[in-house]
């Protein structure tokens, strides 16, 4: 009997698409015209996950922190990279949708009805989803319940994505084959580094997106970690690691924040792009591993 695993693993071929200038993928017209004047993977999944409140110097190098480091030494790591601005809650809009919206506090709850990452995969025949530890239920669209905070969770403040978009952590599916195109992963208060320690927050991400991270590097497929802000101590400098297929491992320091990233993914699926990433650069110099 073929093993889960097996099954799991079988859903998905390694083999790499490249999406390089006037190639034909599928999309909306309006982002098919676009030009595109770098070669970035198109990705079978990536999966985004955000950590809470630490600079860079707080986790690269921390002995507290092995697995991440791992990450670091194996994968791209940015030694440049920013968040946009204090608090959270801004820099996970800006992540998702290109715009903090005016957001100087971590206030809840909002809705909007720009155009973010979610809504721009789907028009363009893709998918989206988030993951959020501790939050009670599918489409669950309150502030707090536990050590769940929806200003962690951009999903539930667009009106243009359905409750189903919006998902437990429970949901993350053990065959990653089965993922989204895109992820969103929202660990819990504790677990993203937020309300406890680094050694904690490490420690679930191993636990819990090891065997992805595993998986991705043979099956087309990339983990992007980062951090919402620092710890109000370094200029907002944070630690970003790209790890999985395709990436060229090393320290890149051209100077990074969340609307490159964010133009990065857009760029990949040849979507339009949100807000302030249609002027941001995409990250390029990574990929060919």
């Amino acid at each position: 009997m073929t093993s889960l695993i097996t099954r799991c693993f079988a859903m998905l071929s390694g083999g790499a698409t490249v999406l390089a200038l006037g190639s034909a993928v599928t999309g909306p017209a309006s982002a098919a015209t676009r030009p595109r004047t770098a070669q970035i993977p198109v990705y079978s999944h990536i999966v985004v996950l955000i950590e809470e409140n630490h600079s860079y110097s707080q986790i690269i190098r921390n002995p507290a922190a092995p697995y991440i480091n791992s990450l670091a030494g194996r994968g791209a790591l940015f030694t440049d990279s920013f968040g946009i601005t204090y608090p959270s809650e801004p820099n996970y809009l800006a992540l998702f949708a290109g715009s903090t919206f005016g957001l100087t506090t971590d206030s809840c709850p909002h809705s909007f009805a720009a155009a973010n990452l979610g809504s721009e995969l789907t028009a363009a025949g893709l998918s989206y989803s988030g993951y959020s530890e501790a939050m009670p239920s599918q489409g669950y669209e309150g502030c707090f319940k536990g050590e769940y905070a929806r200003k962690h969770n951009p999903a539930p403040d667009f009106s243009n994505l359905p409750h189903s978009d919006n998902k437990t952590f429970a949901e993350f599916p053990s065959c990653y084959g089965s993922l989204p195109t895109v992820s969103f992963v929202d660990p819990d208060l504790i677990d993203d580094m937020h309300s406890a320690s680094v050694a904690m927050g490490d420690t679930w991400l191993k636990d819990n997106i090891g065997g992805y991270v595993t998986w991705a590097t043979a099956h087309n497929s990339l983990l992007i970690l980062t951090w919402d802000t620092d710890n109000k101590a370094a200029g907002n400098h944070i630690a970003t690691i790209f790890a999985g297929a395709h990436i060229k491992p090393g320290r890149y320091s051209e100077k990074i924040n969340h609307y490159n990233v964010l133009r990065t993914i857009e760029q990949a699926y040849r979507l339009p792009y949100a807000g302030a990433s249609a002027t941001a650069t995409p990250i390029t110099d990574v990929f060919g591993g």
